[in-house]
């Protein structure tokens, strides 16, 4: 972060730090103190502690600034975002991710393009009604994009995994798909050119869209495996090593991805899970009870860090003296995009659990999951309409102000009602059904793949049995297929303990 200059001499850089690191000192006291509350989580104390910090400077610097720390979203999206991406992927249950793969999928990435032109659809035809025009077309695409991206924590810090260990693994992982896509689909509208905007345009935004998320998601997997490599050729162990080799292979993959114009959130997120699943099991016994720790560490401290950030931006008087809309007007624009959040959220959540034979009382709280804005919607606002934190107009300062109100709103008054809604609709002594999950037989272990010692016969009648199952139960299939494929080939060669019919890791 740029340091705001209220202050003079050397101090100009420590004072401020120094604050702010006081500051989050106080929100993880405060939020220990609230752990247990029915009502404030930890987003909402960071908030609410960044709100009342913000008053407390804007009256010491004499209103000209209620924050110390002038937001630099090239910063964010190089420090800070890596850290809770890829603990993420390096804390996901993988059997439960893969398992539910498809319908993640389905509502991290196609779900995201639905909310998207929703957003962008109705941005396009109600802001002009407000008295608020000028943006450009790439600002209204960039709109869809900043307020697809969800932030599902205030809902994940209530369901309890083995409780409802389906329902965690779809909000968890529809979570955090989700912000890679908005973030991919972000940047594949950054490259679009806006003189030419015909039917042609939407085929390259997909594809662009496709290339980004497959070359991202390889680089990724390619970083794992690699640091799963090196680790098991290791002779002698480190704990010190072996944890700073995980840090920079992760973090390297990110920057590589970002050199390259790719997705580093992607990245990092599937570099985070192929080393938690090879490379992990490679590393000594303190290496592995380290490593978790210190990543959640990184990520948690990083949340902390942007939402105590929000509630001081929110005062920022700059940017309201820019607005230019009266505050009826004002009310009607976060209105209408509050509004176009739940419809957009409404129209891909319910049509396609249904889709997935997923459609309960359950769906309602992935719904409610996705309604609640955070860290990647303010760096995409940042991002997109300031530079290093200051609006180019105001017409940009309207977009920062908006965008800031809805992420406040949504994590301080649905956070507040998320625990009585989860509680309502998923008691924790009634058993969901849904949560059963097939087991593995010792036959489904067997390798799906053609044997040179079997005859001609015998394989394309292994062949043909295996595609009937796929085409039968296509997810299941291809999970069972892929753990044969990886007790035969993969752990071998990268590390790992092999399943068992009992217990699949």
């Amino acid at each position: 972060m740029e340091i705001y200059s209220n202050l003079g001499g050397i101090e100009e850089n420590v004072v401020p730090l120094t604050i702010f690191v006081a500051l989050l000192c106080l929100c993880l006291v405060v939020c220990h103190f609230f752990r247990e509350n029915r009502w404030v989580n930890e987003s909402i104390t960071a908030l609410l502690i960044g709100c009342v910090s913000g008053i407390v400077i804007l009256f010491a610097s004499k209103r000209r600034s209620s924050h110390i720390l002038r937001f630099d979203e090239q910063i964010f999206f190089n420090y800070p975002l890596p850290a809770i991406i890829f603990n993420a992927g390096f804390q996901v249950k993988k059997k439960r991710f893969f398992d539910n793969f498809f319908t993640i999928m389905l509502f991290g990435v196609i779900g995201v393009f639905i909310s998207s032109t929703i957003i962008t659809a109705g941005s396009w035809l109600l802001f002009p009604k407000f008295g608020f025009g000028g943006l450009t077309p790439r600002g209204y695409l960039a709109i869809g994009a900043i307020f697809s991206a969800t932030d599902t924590v205030c809902t994940l810090q209530i369901l309890h995994q083995d409780e409802t260990p389906r329902l965690y693994s779809l909000v968890f992982g529809e979570g955090v798909v989700n912000d890679a896509t908005s973030v991919v689909l972000f940047n594949a509208i950054q490259k679009i050119d806006m003189n030419k905007v015909d039917g042609v345009v939407a085929i390259r935004l997909l594809g662009d869209f496709l290339y980004l998320f497959s070359t991202s998601t390889a680089l990724g997997v390619a970083a794992g495996l690699l640091t799963a490599y090196v680790f098991k050729g290791f002779q002698r162990h480190s704990t010190i090593r072996e944890i700073a080799i995980m840090v920079l292979m992760a973090y390297l993959s990110y920057m590589l991805a970002e050199l390259f114009k790719l997705s580093g959130i992607l990245t990092v997120f599937f570099a985070g899970i192929f080393m938690s699943h090879y490379a992990w099991h490679n590393i000594t016994d303190s290496s592995r009870i380290t490593t978790k720790h210190v990543f959640a560490m990184m990520s948690y401290i990083a949340e902390m860090f942007i939402f105590l950030y929000v509630g001081m931006d929110a005062l920022d008087l700059e940017k309201w003296k820019m607005n230019k809309l009266s505050v009826w007007n004002l009310l009607g624009l976060y209105s209408t995009v509050m509004f176009l959040i739940l419809l957009g959220r409404a129209a891909f959540v319910f049509p396609l659990s249904a889709f997935s034979n997923y459609i309960n009382r359950s769906s309602v709280i992935i719904w409610w999951a996705g309604l609640m804005r955070g860290a990647v919607s303010i760096a995409l606002a940042f991002k997109q309409f300031t530079y290093y934190g200051v609006p180019f107009n105001p017409i940009n300062a309207t977009m920062v102000t908006t965008v800031v109100i809805i992420v406040l709103f949504t994590t301080m008054v649905f956070g507040v009602l998320s625990k009585p809604l989860v509680n309502h609709l998923v008691p924790a002594t009634t058993p969901n059904s849904l949560e059963h999950e097939p087991s593995l037989t010792l036959d489904d272990l067997r390798p799906p793949l053609l044997s040179m010692e079997e005859s001609v016969g015998s394989n394309f009648l292994r062949a043909k049995q295996n595609v009937s199952i796929l085409l039968e139960t296509p997810v299941h299939s291809i999970h069972t297929f892929w753990r044969k494929f990886d007790d035969r080939y993969m752990r071998p060669l990268f590390g790992g303990p092999q399943s068992s019919p009992s217990t699949i890791p």
